[in-house]
């Protein structure tokens, strides 16, 4: 059953990139524009939506383990050991998600397809 579950969300959230680009991978003229168009519109993606939104998840579970350890499991040894472990759990995503991050940027920066817009936007001297 968790296998299924894994499938279908793993399914629905890589289907819109595959359906919009189904329209066509190069150009015409043999370039590879749409190709690395696409590529740049992933990479936004992961940078801009997904990271901040699993390390919004990893919070609330880092919370929720703090609540049950300090709160909800006052006397309770059972609920503290459950809080105890959400809260390692959390730390271990944390970790995971930034290493994840710095891989994916680095293999963005290596292939050239990171965003150059932050080199135009730092102030230059002016020369005489």
């Amino acid at each position: 059953m968790k296998r299924a579950i894994y499938t279908l969300a793993s399914t629905a959230l890589f289907l819109p990139v595959f359906l919009v680009s189904a329209q066509g991978i190069t150009d015409p003229g043999g370039g590879a524009g749409d190709f690395e168009r696409l590529l740049k519109n992933i990479l936004e993606f992961i940078n801009e939506v997904l990271i901040p939104f699993i390390i919004g998840i990893g919070f609330l579970v880092f919370v929720w383990g703090m609540f049950k350890y300090f709160i909800a499991g006052g006397a309770d040894e059972g609920k503290r050991e459950e809080g105890k472990n959400l809260m390692i759990y959390a730390t271990l995503g944390f970790v995971l998600i930034v290493i994840f991050w710095g891989i994916v940027n680095l293999l963005a920066s290596s292939t050239g397809l990171e965003d150059d817009k932050r080199l135009e936007d730092i102030p230059q001297v002016p020369t005489i």
